[in-house]
């Protein structure tokens, strides 16, 4: 437990990571750009759709989606309520 504990402080660690993926992603990617192949330009469409649609998750829609919610589940509350229906059917 403790090495795992000194490799994730250490920012040797963090800077070989970086450096393998850099080599692995250079090795990967090289071949394919020199070959004329299409498939990196899907994967970086890929990792940018990802990335663009989580962000607007976080960032926008997430507590406007949250606080939506409880208000449908609170006028419901209401609704079932004042018309004496039992939502459990």
């Amino acid at each position: 437990m403790a090495s795992l504990l000194e490799k994730v402080a250490n920012p040797a660690y963090y800077k070989g990571k970086v450096g393998d993926f850099k080599v692995n992603a250079s090795n990967y990617y090289k071949p394919l750009f020199r070959s004329g192949s299409i498939k990196p330009l899907w994967h970086l469409m890929a990792f940018t759709s990802v990335v663009m649609y989580t962000t607007n998750f976080i960032c926008l829609k997430g507590s406007k989606v949250k606080h939506a919610r409880e208000e449908q589940k609170t006028a419901l509350a209401e609704y079932y309520k004042n018309h004496n229906i039992d939502p459990h059917h």
